[in-house]
């Protein structure tokens, strides 16, 4: 039985978290259906150590006395979640829930992944953190171990401490690189808070009042709620119609997620004429990989390989550290050589503790063949939601690839309009079966599930079983 041990050298002998095993073929089972039984959390080996700290109610007064006023929390009484072993995450009362939401598309290998908490100690212990003005060979190992993961001439990277920093350094060296101010982002993008990303971010309820220049919103190619349905040339036209009549006709570059926040994936055959005509205007493309890379759509490592190109700059956050704070630029050698015209620095970009956790992600996606798990088990869970959709009135879309899913709840099909209590409801219903799952989308009505790489097809069946019994309830 695991034992909790204070030192991390004793952890270090001590833990044995196991390995991934993959899911056997899902075992057949008819969906719930109301009056029934109410679905049962899958087996697990596992029991966390036991918990004496404060509790959800001291911890959430604290909060609220020395925390930020603008953070928020998911349910009615939040949850205290106070350990994680893979897919599972266990509250103060060490009950255990299904992790749908992977701390936002971050824990891609699973919580406390053997190796990756092997490799933070064996760094912490030996060096913590020095500079990047002396030699490490961990922050070197990382980049060239990246760099091989990346296509094209794409092979210098710059490491940073999150994803807003990341797409600030991206959106400066397309600047620098093109002598032009003009960034092209789509509407309902969002790729960060600060000043210069926040520009970029292309919805109210994130962007505050402060000036924002040099950034053009093109239509966003949203399959389910744009103009143009699915048809993806027609919406790049519209930024070949903004080149032209809304910039000088040149740009420094246009910035993109493959998938959005709001779980929406761009339309097909959209990305391929838009790279024309950025390139035409004499703009990098810069992908925004923060959410959807590191293997989490499953049918590619990228997520803009999905649509058949390869970007100039590529940023990526979350998954690249499994929850360590880490981020990376990775560009071309010509064009990584525009930030020696300054001194360019970072204190913490490439920290030897974050730069070995990154490295041994790497390593356990490509050993655990994380990236078929998530193409197989993502496919398996998107065909069991979207049968749900036929089951359920209030569904109206079911989208993404591998597992980065969405689920949008409506209350009419046909006018779309955003099922904002009742996704509340069910969330909480679904909380209470043991089952965890992010909201988001402009109106907060999509059901984001973007679990750990590791979950299993019995994971999956647990999911959809506490949504559609959640969903009966309304």
């Amino acid at each position: 039985m695991f034992k909790f041990v204070s030192s991390l050298r004793r952890l270090k002998s001590s833990q044995n978290l196991g390995r991934h095993r993959f899911s056997q073929q899902a075992r057949k089972r008819s969906p719930p259906v109301e009056g029934s039984e109410s679905p049962v959390i899958p087996a697990f080996d596992y029991t966390p150590p036991p918990y004496v700290g404060p509790t959800a109610d001291e911890i959430l007064h604290k909060r609220n006395q020395f925390l930020s006023p603008s953070m928020f929390h998911f349910y009615k009484k939040p949850l205290n979640v106070v350990h994680g072993k893979m897919q599972y995450l266990f509250d103060e009362n060490g009950r255990r829930y299904l992790d749908g939401f992977g701390g936002i598309a971050t824990v891609n290998c699973g919580h406390c992944h053997h190796d990756v908490v092997q490799a933070i100690i064996n760094q912490v212990t030996t060096i913590q953190h020095s500079t990047i003005l002396y030699l490490n060979h961990c922050i070197t190992d990382f980049a060239t171990a990246l760099a091989e993961k990346m296509p094209g001439d794409l092979k210098v990277v710059f490491f940073t401490n999150s994803g807003t920093e990341a797409n600030e350094l991206a959106m400066m060296i397309a600047r620098l690189y093109t002598c032009c101010q003009d960034i092209i982002s789509l509407r309902n993008a969002y790729h960060g808070n600060a000043a210069g990303t926040m520009g970029a971010t292309a919805q109210s309820n994130w962007k505050f009042n402060i000036i924002q220049n040099g950034v053009h919103r093109a239509m966003n190619p949203d399959p389910y709620r744009g103009v143009f349905g699915s048809d993806g040339e027609k919406y790049a036209k519209d930024v070949d119609d903004l080149i032209q009549f809304g910039t000088s006709g040149h740009v420094a570059g246009f910035i993109f997620e493959a998938i959005q926040g709001g779980i929406v994936e761009l339309a097909p055959n959209y990305l391929p004429p838009v790279y024309k005509s950025i390139k035409k205007a004499g703009g990098l493309v810069i992908a925004d990989e923060v959410q959807a890379g590191f293997a989490r759509t499953g049918s590619n490592f990228w997520g803009f390989q999905n649509q058949g190109i390869v970007p100039d700059i590529v940023t990526m956050a979350k998954g690249i550290g499994n929850g360590i704070l880490l981020g990376a630029v990775v560009t071309t050698p010509e064009i990584a050589k525009v930030l020696t015209r300054r001194s360019y620095f970072n204190t913490f970009g490439g920290n030897p503790v974050c730069a070995a956790a990154g490295h041994a992600v790497l390593k356990v996606i490509e050993r655990e063949n994380l990236q078929e798990n998530t193409h197989v088990v993502g496919s398996y869970l998107k065909e069991r939601l979207t049968a749900l959709k036929d089951k359920h009135e209030i569904i109206g879309d079911v989208r993404g690839r591998g597992l980065i899913l969405g689920v949008e709840l409506v209350t009419d099909r046909k006018l779309k309009t955003p099922a904002k209590t009742e996704i509340l409801e069910t969330m909480e219903m679904m909380k209470d079966l043991g089952v965890l799952v992010g909201k988001g989308g402009f109106y907060g009505n999509v059901f984001r599930i973007t679990p750990p790489l590791c979950f299993t097809k019995e994971d999956a069946d647990f999911l959809v079983d506490a949504m559609d019994y959640s969903m009966s309830k309304l």
